[in-house]
């Protein structure tokens, strides 16, 4: 499965004098690739994802999944394309967003949707890809218990589960490392290489975008500002220039990909 994003704009609707949110972002992902969205916070990583996933219209610009407008499909026909791991607005996982009464086990369930009739009911094929979801995530454990006494990294767990529940063959994933400690982020990323389908990640840990990603594309105050492989974009001039901070980079002898030592500035 392949995503296209072409020359993608937004800004907020009946926004007066508001400023463009995006402005011209066009990234490709290919078959099997793990490509991240990197950039300061406000730089519009959140925006072009929920363009992507069809929460934000595009003012201008078009998404295609495999050649397909995402806007031209149904809702439940886009479902069974991309899975979604989102960020609530507020910065918390899905906190209280209406699904405080479920249990884990219900919640990863909901990945099964598009797949079934409505009022259908799950049967021993649906709750074996359910089991496995949780397995896979490390929270079956806890499936009956209620998704609202999660912590936020069970939460993102949990989320994840339920993307992979869905079976789609486009993960759009935004910060999926979000809220996790050091295991889990690892646990996560490497669970999503294993899983050989295509995605797109927003990612906040350069270090993480530089060691699982095959390519980056670099946003900057909504714009595009660098896009190649990790070692093409992570560059101490880019960080210094986007991120306002020093850094020194190596590649590291074992993988070969960008290591990344950040340099703050001594106190005065």
């Amino acid at each position: 499965m392949k995503l296209q994003a072409r020359d993608l704009r937004w800004r907020p609707p009946h926004s007066g004098t508001a400023r463009t949110i995006v402005e011209d972002v066009s990234l490709h992902v290919g078959e099997g690739e793990l490509v991240g969205l990197i950039g300061p916070n406000g730089s519009g990583k959140s925006t072009v994802l929920r363009m992507i996933y069809r929460i934000l219209r595009p003012t201008a610009g078009a998404v295609a999944v495999d050649g397909r407008d995402v806007w031209e499909i149904s809702a439940r026909e886009n479902a069974r394309l991309m899975a979604v791991l989102a960020q609530e607005q507020g910065g918390g996982v899905d906190a209280g967003g209406g699904f405080g009464g479920f249990s884990v086990c219900e919640m990863v369930s909901m990945g099964r949707t598009p797949h079934k009739s409505p009022f259908a009911r799950d049967d021993r094929h649906d709750a074996g890809i359910v089991q496995s979801a949780m397995q896979r995530t490390g929270v079956l454990p806890m499936a009956e218990r209620s998704f609202a006494t999660l912590s936020g990294g069970e939460k993102q767990r949990v989320l994840m589960a339920r993307a992979l529940a869905q079976q789609a063959g486009l993960l759009v994933l935004d910060e999926p490392t979000n809220h996790l400690d050091v295991r889990y982020q690892f646990e996560i990323m490497n669970l999503i290489r294993s899983l050989g389908v295509t995605a797109i990640a927003a990612l906040h840990e350069l270090h993480i975008a530089a060691h699982y990603c095959d390519r980056l594309y670099l946003l900057e105050n909504g714009r595009l500002a660098a896009s190649g492989t990790p070692a093409e974009v992570l560059t101490e001039e880019t960080i210094a220039s986007v991120y306002g901070v020093r850094a020194a980079i190596r590649l590291h002898p074992r993988t070969g990909r960008p290591h990344i030592e950040f340099m703050p500035d001594d106190p005065v």
